[in-house]
């Protein structure tokens, strides 16, 4: 099925997606458990699952398109995807790997800001300020979300209430993710920095996160299975701004309630945007050009440059048990190296 709705990017995202579910009929699994009505047009948000169905199989996460406008953070899922796909047909050590893990995407979540090339959904509510989270100290206005009015940027929504499309993604996080003994989720999201980073989602607090031992372990044997693969800064996210209701908050803190020896860890790669902007001004003048590189070889570059780190993601959430810190001392050890490294060595 196609959809006729300007503009014509956010259909080549969708129908890309729609090709991806036709390629793959029979490997992955999936579901359309939420449609946003927009101009006569119903949108569809789709979860794909593919990999193991043992109930105790570990699970990792992948979400794009929270923001609308940052359509690159969906594309470059779905070219991983398809990327999945073609290999599973004769890869004899991915078909392995997938018997052991468990791979849940949702790849275009705010598919209503992304037909109208928004960050906000089309109720205007900016979807990584909607949760029921409050940063604790200053937090800078309007930037740390805001609830006066839907007109201007990082609104909130309304108090307690989640919209449509960040419902869903609370619910599959839940269901899908949290009640496995490990799972661990990467949300795509570009338009900060002149790096791409990896961030560690506790934005609500300047104080450690409370997995910074598992984040400094993950961090780890990344640098050291691939060495000469330098251009991620990772870090928690607070070290640059906090917000209120940040949706990775908001499951991590039930997470902590209800966790029960299950393990969960939240990350958000944040591509930086500013350095497409500064290899090509001109995308100065282009909204769109803010958050994604619009050159055509840039575009490629950047498809291709993260298949690495999501391939990594999932290996590490198959082997979880071979590098995550789980006896007190070493999750010490791990703790206060990444204190002294991100928060000046406080205790």
């Amino acid at each position: 099925m196609r959809h006729p709705f300007p503009p014509p990017h956010a259909v080549t995202e969708l129908n890309a997606l729609e090709h991806l579910l036709e390629q793959g009929r029979g490997l992955l699994r999936a579901d359309c458990p939420l449609h946003i009505p927009l101009n006569g047009h119903s949108l569809p948000v789709w979860c794909i699952e593919l990999g193991s169905t043992a109930p105790d199989a570990p699970v990792a996460g992948f979400f794009g398109g929270i923001h609308g406008m940052e359509r690159i953070g969906s594309q470059i899922l779905l070219a991983w995807l398809e990327s999945l796909v073609a290999r599973a047909s004769w890869d004899v050590s991915l078909q392995d790997l997938l018997q052991k893990v468990r791979i849940v995407c949702l790849p275009m979540v705010n598919i209503g800001g992304l037909m109208l090339n928004t960050r906000a959904n089309p109720n205007g509510v900016d979807l990584m300020r909607n949760a029921p989270v409050d940063a604790h100290g200053f937090t800078a206005w309007p930037l740390g979300g805001q609830r006066l009015s839907p007109r201007l940027p990082w609104y909130r929504g309304h108090t307690e209430t989640l919209e449509p499309e960040s419902a869903l993604l609370v619910d599959i996080v839940r269901r899908r993710l949290l009640n496995q003994p490990f799972s661990l989720a990467m949300d795509c999201h570009s338009g900060f920095g002149l790096r791409d980073r990896i961030w560690f989602p506790w934005a609500c607090s300047r104080e450690a996160p409370p997995h910074l031992a598992e984040a400094v372990a993950l961090r780890e044997i990344f640098n050291n299975t691939y060495p000469n693969h330098d251009f991620y800064l990772m870090e928690p996210q607070s070290l640059n701004y906090t917000t209120h209701g940040d949706l990775w908050d908001y499951l991590y803190l039930e997470h902590l309630q209800q966790s029960q020896g299950r393990y969960f860890l939240p990350f958000t790669l944040e591509m930086g945007s500013w350095l497409w902007v500064k290899k090509n001004p001109r995308q100065l003048f282009d909204w769109f050009g803010h958050f994604n590189p619009i050159l055509p070889h840039r575009l490629k570059r950047v498809l291709r440059r993260h298949l690495t780190l999501f391939d990594f993601m999932l290996r590490a959430a198959a082997s979880w048990e071979q590098w995550l810190p789980r006896q007190e001392e070493v999750r010490r050890v791990y703790r206060q190296a990444g204190m002294e490294r991100w928060f000046a060595g406080k205790a």
